[in-house]
């Protein structure tokens, strides 16, 4: 995420207080995980702005300024007395930072996204993670060929090489989105099958979704069944992918409309 490597990028020159949202209850402008951080002249991210986010950051800097943070979260009722009318409560939690955390909040802070897997570096692969990294996503990055992805992505993907590809697929997060647009329809009919054999053995995968027509899905659909995929399972997996209604073929436009739907799918299981 930009802001994540906005933080780290920042914090290699100063000490910081992360605001984290420990939990929620009731209606509340920001979700769990949700953070902030306040440095002496700068706030890098939202816990939900208005008068929440002007107190916390106040006593975020007091605490920046004695040297101190830390302990239990702190609750916050957001009712009339911070002027905001959404009646819940959230407890933001206080924690001092410095360069020498900067790793460990790389890999707390980008593991807090939706687990997303993304086979394939080509154009629409690469519109997809410069759209998903700005989102809450943890991304996986997977290709079969060297040299494939850029010198730099944010903080929150992380690039494999793979060959077989469809290996990466036995070592995936639980939970994780799994998006397939590699280079070739035969790597991507590997990868479709070994994301039905892990769904038959463990059923942990949200999404599983092919790049490609109706007409590359129904030849898809006879050679999966040719390698015992019975139709229920092959239901599991989304093609064509895209929320319907957004057209165009452009890389950036497929990208907006595919991460629309996962995050449709995220809404849905929450």
């Amino acid at each position: 995420m930009p802001e994540l490597d906005d933080f780290l990028a920042h914090l290699r020159a100063a000490p910081a207080v992360l605001v984290t949202v420990a939990r929620t209850e009731g209606s509340a402008p920001r979700e769990q995980g949700a953070w902030m951080a306040v440095f002496a002249e700068r706030v890098v991210g939202t816990v939900g702005g208005g008068q929440l986010e002007h107190q916390a950051v106040a006593h975020a800097r007091a605490l920046l300024a004695a040297g101190a943070a830390g302990g239990e979260p702190r609750r916050y009722p957001l009712g009339p007395s911070l002027g905001q009318c959404c009646g819940g409560v959230m407890w933001l939690r206080f924690e001092a930072v410095s360069a020498s955390d900067s790793g460990a909040l790389c890999t707390r802070l980008a593991r807090a996204g939706q687990p997303l897997a993304l086979f394939g570096g080509g154009h629409v692969g690469s519109a997809v993670v410069r759209l998903a990294a700005a989102l809450p996503f943890s991304l996986t990055w997977i290709d079969s060929r060297d040299e494939v992805f850029p010198p730099d992505v944010p903080a929150n993907v992380r690039c494999e090489h793979s060959d077989p590809v469809q290996g990466a697929v036995a070592g995936l997060a639980p939970g994780s989105q799994v998006l397939i647009m590699s280079f070739s329809h035969a790597e991507d009919l590997d990868i479709v099958a070994a994301c039905l054999a892990r769904q038959r053995a463990r059923a942990d995968l949200g999404f599983i979704g092919l790049i490609g027509s109706r007409t590359k899905w129904a030849v898809f659909r006879r050679r999966l069944a040719e390698r015992g995929y019975a139709d229920a399972e092959m239901d599991r997996v989304t093609c064509p992918i895209g929320v319907p209604g957004i057209r165009g073929k452009q890389p950036a436009v497929v990208a907006v409309a595919v991460v629309a739907q996962l995050l449709q799918v995220v809404g849905a299981v929450k």
